[in-house]
């Protein structure tokens, strides 16, 4: 038999493959090209793309139909796995310092618990159409259910050693231990990266760079509060008291007048892809400082997690008019009521209504993907991905606006 000239692009009115499925909604958002209508996505069973076609390719009774949107499958490009027992526990509004030192509070929980929380976390995001997670680990507790989920799994192995150097040894041994034992197979990734600016010392920092590939993403904690600023501007505010609490000696920090992103661009390696996380105090200086220094920088968002221990939220304006390589995360089940991109989008069009729909998907799926580096899988309908899908039950207005306020996903 003679194969067609392009063995992904089937006369589908000929031809009829067992298997093959087919999906349309009122919009398509492919994040290749323009948002399509009247498109068919065609798959194999494993969920490959196998073409895009105009609906009139196909017989409208083989297609399954969506009111809504269809995107790729979403990134989500943090997360705190391990901490999902903890749903719930930690007040709103109090602050970051107060919520680090409530979380450290309540670290202790029953194997069984902290695991079962673990599953049903992944369960969730999964069925919530995300196919990829960065996840911060400071434990193995996560590494069983990675190694066997449906969902791809970028592990940060996160260190602090409190910038005290006398720690730093010990602090890389305990470590080496955990990243060993997380899971780089069936599409998982991991790395060495840094808790934050102002918990990390330099010999953390140089350990870090020398550990990884240039290939390899590292994420790092970056203006997520005021006090973060004053502590690398002044050397003043609550992370002294902080700090002092656990009878840790700064003397090594000198205030510079400048924020602690700057403190990491100085210790961190500007060859390598970089997701600075949280950013609420980022300014637009700050970004174009840091695509300056590394034109591999990413940004990830967790709105709701802001919302939930600062009640505030970056300065999106600055990212959009910067170019600025935004992703989406959900951060832990501590800082927010569930583990779902697409709640992330909406409570940030609610907030901030002059983002479009398609911005935000992009963040959620194109950009994400780039920033774990599973780009060549996923983040894009294209043929020969294998992206996932999802469908939004979203209301597409008269004037061509989508209104997700009120909507669901799926994983279709």
């Amino acid at each position: 038999m003679k194969l067609p000239a392009d063995p992904f692009h089937i006369d589908h009115k000929k031809t009829d493959f067992c298997g093959m499925k087919k999906y349309t909604a009122d919009k398509i958002f492919t994040l290749a090209g323009d948002p399509l209508t009247n498109h068919v996505i065609v798959t194999d069973n494993d969920g490959v793309i196998m073409s895009i076609d105009t609906m009139s390719d196909h017989d409208p009774s083989s297609v399954q139909s969506f009111k809504g949107i269809i995107t790729p499958g979403f990134v989500n490009t943090h997360c705190h796995l391990e901490l999902s027992h903890m749903k719930g526990l930690i007040d709103t509004g109090t602050g970051l310092i107060s919520f680090i030192s409530s979380v450290v509070k309540h670290r202790d929980f029953p194997e069984e618990q902290i695991m079962d929380a673990i599953e049903a976390a992944d369960q969730e995001m999964y069925e919530e159409g995300i196919v990829a997670v960065g996840d911060i680990s400071n434990k193995i507790d996560t590494a069983a259910t990675k190694a066997k989920s449906k969902i791809n799994y970028y592990t940060f192995v996160e260190m602090f050693d409190f910038m005290q150097s006398e720690m730093t040894d010990d602090t890389i041994d305990q470590y080496k231990s955990v990243f060993e034992r997380h899971s780089d197979q069936n599409g998982n990734k991991k790395s060495f990266v840094p808790h934050a600016p102002y918990s990390v010392s330099e010999g953390l920092y140089e350990f870090i760079r020398n550990e990884n590939y240039q290939q390899d993403t590292v994420s790092i904690h970056n203006q997520e509060t005021e006090a973060e600023q004053e502590l690398f501007k002044t050397k003043t505010g609550d992370f002294l008291r902080f700090y002092d609490g656990f009878e840790f000696k700064l003397d090594k920090l000198r205030p510079t007048g400048k924020g602690s992103i700057y403190h990491a661009m100085q210790n961190m390696n500007a060859m390598m892809k970089t997701l600075f996380v949280h950013n609420t105090m980022t300014s637009k200086e700050d970004i174009l400082a840091a695509q300056d220094w590394n034109f591999r920088s990413y940004w990830a968002t967790c709105a709701n997690a802001n919302l939930y221990i600062e009640n505030r939220l970056p300065d999106y304006q600055a990212f959009i008019d910067t170019d600025a390589k935004m992703t989406i995360g959900t951060d832990s089940l501590t800082s927010n009521w569930q583990l779902s991109v697409l709640e992330e989008m909406k409570i940030i069009k609610k907030y901030k209504s002059y983002i479009p729909v398609e911005t935000l998907i992009t963040w959620a799926c194109k950009n994400g993907a780039e920033a774990l580096g599973y780009d060549d899988q996923l983040g894009t309908i294209e043929v020969g991905k294998k992206p996932g899908l999802v469908h939004i039950n979203a209301k597409l207005n008269i004037d061509g606006n989508i209104d997700i306020s009120n909507s669901t996903g799926r994983r279709i």
